[in-house]
């Protein structure tokens, strides 16, 4: 039987093989930004030539390096030499590292502290929960401000290892990282302002909170596809967490209750909300979605993306007094109170049907008779005719018809056409169609 011991050396053993035999940061970075493959271009924005290394090196005369390197998925398991990074990315202020093969923080520390002027960095699908992240190694990441670890199962151990070595850092990816709890730090990151922490398994309101403690200074706040099932926090208490949100998502959470909605109020500076797919709103139709939420949050300006208007607010307000006139007093939400005040109590809407009419009941005058008779409006003139025809007693192609609108004060209109439609006409109730022989 292989003891434990000897399991972890052997597993060791297979990664140091495993990394000697991948291709380095180095290697990649010559491969794809040669003069062949990305030609040197001059003007905003284009490529920075980089003069040759110095000499004895196996770098090509020149590489054309653009001051934002992608150099995702190229099987990356290490740095290479130190020496030439530093020579070649002095200028280099975003780096996309995402879904190489990268396990070893180490080697992460080799590349990062040789680009100075690093800002944005992306290590993505990395697997590099399987190293330890020391602290003399992050603090190589100094100087980024957009950090990007989703699906790397970064530890909340490596999260707060990081942020005592960014104090610049202004947005942080955590996304897809399995995370059910949030470790809390002992030491607030106080320049961080974005979290997007979706795609994890996070539940309680309780987990929720240490990020108000951790970041006190969070502008945006993205929790979409979590399991939140509710805001379990009193209103000063969430005003005194999350002072300076502006922005919240909770997309395809788990909210359930219109107290949760409520409970966004106390978000002293929140803006804008997300809240699509979340199964409260289930039952509603879009429109009355949209409509109540908004009457629900005075304060917030967009709503899923969108922009509310001074219109739309108060269409909402209005829409949500008469969603709950009928409701007894005791069962109304408390922001009913607020509206009535606002516009006073409304009566429901009058239902008007705006589809056309498909009849209608006209007098027809033929010499001295005069019948009553519904008539389609659906039908053409030559097929009234048709209908006329037993009626009057003239065949179709001696047969005049002039249509009178009680209302209208221009007198007969003749019926021309025989393939317009008679709705075209706008036949009400009491009209009259007078027919009339053609004379030779």
């Amino acid at each position: 039987m292989i003891s434990s011991k000897t399991s972890d050396q052997a597993g060791f053993q297979e990664g140091k093989m495993e990394r000697a035999s991948g291709r380095s940061f180095m290697q990649v970075l010559c491969e794809k930004y040669s003069p062949e493959n990305f030609p040197y271009r001059r003007g905003p924005g284009m490529g920075v030539h980089v003069p040759a290394t110095p000499q004895g090196s196996p770098m090509k005369d020149r590489l054309n390096l653009p001051s934002v390197l992608v150099l995702n998925s190229c099987g990356i398991t290490c740095a290479g030499d130190e020496n030439e990074i530093a020579a070649f990315c002095a200028h280099v202020s975003e780096l996309d590292l995402s879904d190489n093969k990268l396990e070893d923080w180490h080697e992460v520390s080799k590349i990062v502290s040789n680009v100075p002027h690093l800002e944005f960095l992306n290590l993505s699908s990395n697997p590099l929960n399987l190293s330890v992240l020391e602290r003399t190694c992050a603090g190589s990441f100094s100087g980024v401000r957009k950090l990007v670890l989703n699906n790397s199962k970064a530890t909340w151990d490596t999260v707060h290892t990081l942020l005592q070595e960014l104090p610049e850092l202004e947005e942080l990816f955590l996304c897809l990282n399995d995370y059910e709890t949030v470790s809390c730090s002992s030491v607030c990151c106080q320049s961080l302002k974005l979290l997007h922490i979706t795609d994890n398994n996070l539940q309680d309101w309780t987990e929720i909170r240490k990020l108000g403690v951790m970041f006190p200074s969070l502008d945006t706040l993205i929790l979409a596809n979590n399991h939140l099932t509710s805001i379990e926090e009193p209103a000063d208490s969430l005003a005194r967490l999350f002072p300076n949100l502006r922005s919240i998502s909770l997309h395809k959470s788990g909210l359930h209750s219109w107290e949760d909605i409520d409970k966004l109020n106390s978000f002293p500076k929140l803006e804008e909300v997300r809240l699509l797919g979340i199964p409260l709103l289930q039952p509603y139709t879009t429109e009355e979605r949209r409509k109540l939420v908004i009457a629900r949050l005075p304060s917030v300006s967009k709503l899923n993306g969108s922009v509310i208007s001074d219109g739309e607010r108060e269409d909402s307000e209005r829409f949500f007094i008469r969603y709950y006139v009928d409701v007894p007093q005791e069962e109304v939400p408390f922001r009913y109170h607020d509206l009535i005040t606002k516009y006073g109590k409304l009566e429901p809407l009058v239902e008007v049907d705006l589809r056309p009419r498909s009849s209608a009941k006209v007098e027809v005058h033929f010499k001295d008779q005069v019948e009553e008779m519904s008539i389609r409006l659906d039908q053409t003139v030559a097929e009234l005719k048709k209908q006329l025809k037993t009626l009057v007693q003239l065949p179709t192609s001696n047969m005049l018809l002039y249509y009178f609108d009680h209302e209208a004060p221009f007198g007969p209109e003749e019926m021309k056409f025989s393939s317009r439609a008679l709705h075209s006409f706008g036949i009400r109730d009491g009209d009259k169609i007078y027919v009339e022989p053609k004379t030779k």
